[in-house]
């Protein structure tokens, strides 16, 4: 019998086996692709963005809210920054995040690799876990071509974001079969999609601004910078940091709006500055007017959505006009029916309920020796290294558990 098996060789699966590994214990992680962290490489954009200097809930989101401070505690955060000193890691700081020094993924993969395999860790690729069950003193554990006898488990699968990568949902399946309830995974940091009728027409504009959720007609939250415009709806960070509410909200059937703040600058009645600003420029269009400071595509767009002919001058207009203007440039309204799938998804929303878990060990109080780590778990952080921490806490937490019970 095997005293620890470890489902899943993403981040939180290697960090476990590492803390995981003694002298006396024998640690083995199964790991579906050819080669572990396949998913690691592709953060950051290659970059791998694996930590933030600035922590806290606010940057998380849970059905268990109530639970995460404990999960976040500053202890946990400085033996993650400890841990990744030990392995070498020279970190390049930028607006807080941590990026190797290298700027490559494969930094953190490799060094995370040698730590495990110079503790002895054993890693079999290629493994196709099909079944887990649970018997009265080990766990079975049914792959295509051989089965393992366990004392300890370590589910590390990853939700279902990124199946390419592995995560194919098989952890809430087996999770399930043991006892455990899963809040329903929807996809999260991913683009959102909108029936609005001239996406086609902003296609490809970056612009800074500030975005608005409401919900049902209730502002839920709001996010500000570089926002991508696309021909489905909107994409980038400050996106995707306001998804999970969006599709969350959605699947439970609730009206999602999002606007547009363009032009935060602009008083939302009779704009003083815009007035000022067109009495400098009396001869310019309207078009020409607003193409000083927004993107031309986009000032055609905002026009044609509320009927103004770009040709006329800012003072010809009336004060409805106006008005509607205004309101428009500083508060652009989209509804927002959908999003990219689990394909185009950096993570999930929704897993493993953290109630149901001992969050200083990652061990199911429903089942002893079974443990539950990174994107399994009802846990998701915004952009900027925050979900892979919770992959290293988790990991380090379930590793050190069990490590401690073999010394």
């Amino acid at each position: 019998m095997i005293d620890t098996i470890i489902i899943g060789g993403g981040a939180s699966g290697i960090t476990a086996s590492i803390f995981a590994k003694h002298k006396k214990n024998r640690v083995v992680v199964l790991e579906k692709n050819s080669s572990p962290l396949k998913k690691l490489l592709m953060t950051g954009n290659g970059k791998c963005n694996y930590f933030n200097e600035v922590y806290g809930t606010k940057f998380y989101h849970s059905q268990d809210m109530d639970m995460v401070d404990q999960f976040l505690s500053s202890s946990n955060i400085q033996d993650i920054k400890d841990f990744f000193d030990t392995l070498g890691i020279i970190p390049k700081i930028k607006n807080g995040y941590y990026y190797p020094f290298s700027n490559q993924a494969s930094t953190i993969k490799n060094a995370l690799l040698r730590e495990a395999n110079n503790r002895g860790v054993e890693i079999i690729c290629n493994c196709n876990v099909l079944d887990l069950i649970k018997k009265e003193d080990c766990f079975e554990i049914r792959c295509e071509n051989y089965t393992y006898l366990a004392k300890h488990v370590v589910i590390a699968t990853g939700g279902c974001a990124y199946p390419k990568t592995g995560s194919d949902g098989l952890g809430y399946s087996l999770l399930t079969k043991l006892g455990h309830s899963i809040v329903k995974p929807v996809p999260a940091l991913v683009q959102l999609v909108s029936d609005f009728p001239y996406c086609k027409d902003w296609d490809g504009i970056r612009t800074d601004c500030v975005l608005e959720l409401f919900e049902d007609g209730v502002f839920i939250a709001k996010e500000e910078g570089e926002v991508q415009l696309t021909n489905y709806g909107i994409s980038g960070i400050c996106t995707f940091n306001l998804s999970h509410f969006v599709t969350r909200g959605l699947l439970e059937g609730k009206k999602e709006e999002i606007h547009l703040h363009f032009t935060p600058f602009i008083d939302d009645f009779f704009s003083i500055w815009l007035n000022q600003y067109s009495s400098r420029h009396p001869s310019f269009t309207l078009q020409e007017l607003l193409e000083g400071f927004l993107n031309y595509k986009l000032v055609s767009v905002i026009l044609k959505t509320i009927s103004l002919n770009g040709n006329v001058h800012y003072q010809d207009l009336s004060n409805s006009q106006k008005l509607l203007l205004c309101s428009h440039l500083r508060s652009f309204p989209i509804s927002i029916t959908g999003s990219k799938s689990f394909d185009q998804a950096q993570i999930c929303n929704g897993g493993v309920f953290l109630h149901d878990m001992n969050l200083k060990t990652m061990e199911s109080l429903l089942v002893p020796h079974l443990y539950v780590v990174g994107e399994l778990l009802d846990i998701n952080g915004n952009c900027g290294g925050y979900n892979l921490t919770t992959c290293w806490i988790s990991g380090m937490l379930a590793g050190k558990s069990i490590g401690d019970e073999n010394d």
